[in-house]
């Protein structure tokens, strides 16, 4: 559906530092991710690429997330598998997680989440000490992000631009930019000093920027990782914005598998607003379509 917020989490195979940062690997996500972005009208909001998953919270102004998804993964994938030498599966199989924040309080809550991703995890201190993609800074302060076109994966003769750039934004979807602004730096800067005195209590320390990049891209995360618990797709800190959420997208479930049976048997059928593979491909009428 378009005109919506969302947080994008998607892992490596096996947990593996596939994304560990480096100078071709940070570039190649942001050639990625950009073209990927204006390829499909999709407004950046903020980004963090780990080294063995990575976010994105994003406005989908037109609806056409899925095909945005769809193109970053398939790019990166192969842009990486190129540069380490290797060729099986980049990913780790399933969809990557697709969560919709319904208010802009959702949209900040995961704002911070995402940009405190490497201080949470005790990378590193602060989260300007990052190696790897971190669009905070660049949001705060309006930076353009730039990046230039893999040499070794993407010819040079190739239909995708040599250099490509964007800024990210608070769309005004969101309210005052200014305020929010404000609000998320306050909040990035109390989670940091809220972790530091975390690690003092334990007595632990963060990992550092040095031992990050010392990582080889071939390990994987030994850290417990809890399995088979639930899969959000909406966040809503409103209790009642939240059920309305869900009873919709229920809602649309339903009437999805009843327009399909209908068409299978050869009927004519319109599909509920927001169906999108079979839009695409199958040219199916879809009420609210234009």
């Amino acid at each position: 559906m378009p005109g919506a917020f969302y947080l994008i989490t998607r892992r490596c195979t096996q947990r593996q530092f596939l994304l560990r940062p480096d100078e071709e690997t940070n570039n190649a996500y942001l050639f990625c991710l950009l073209v990927a972005a204006l390829r499909c009208g999709i407004d950046l909001v903020l980004m963090c690429a780990m080294s063995n998953h990575h976010h994105v919270v994003l406005f989908d102004r037109f609806g056409r997330y899925p095909e945005f998804l769809e193109h970053l993964h398939k790019l990166l994938a192969r842009s990486q598998n190129a540069l380490r030498g290797r060729w099986e599966n980049f990913w780790a199989a399933g969809q990557a997680s697709v969560v919709e924040l319904i208010e802009p309080e959702d949209v900040l809550a995961k704002l911070v989440y995402v940009a405190t991703n490497p201080v949470k995890d005790d990378l590193v201190e602060r989260v300007h000490h990052w190696p790897g993609i971190n669009g905070y800074r660049a949001l705060v302060t309006g930076q353009t992000l730039r990046a230039t076109r893999p040499r070794h994966f993407f010819r040079a003769n190739g239909p995708l631009p040599s250099t490509v750039e964007a800024k990210l934004s608070l769309p005004p979807e969101l309210g005052d930019a200014e305020t929010m602004l404000r609000r998320l730096q306050e909040l990035v800067t109390d989670f940091e000093q809220q972790a530091k005195e975390r690690r003092m209590r334990e007595g632990r320390s963060v990992l550092g920027r040095r031992a990050v990049l010392r990582q080889s891209w071939r390990a994987a995360s030994t850290t417990f990782e809890p399995r088979r618990g639930l899969n959000p797709r909406v966040a809503a800190r409103n209790v009642w914005l939240r059920i309305e959420a869900l009873v919709r997208n229920t809602a649309f479930v339903r009437a999805y598998q009843e327009a399909r049976a209908a068409w299978l048997e050869g009927l004519p059928v319109v599909f509920p607003a927001g169906t999108y593979w079979l839009r695409r491909f199958a040219n199916v009428q879809v009420a609210g379509a234009t």
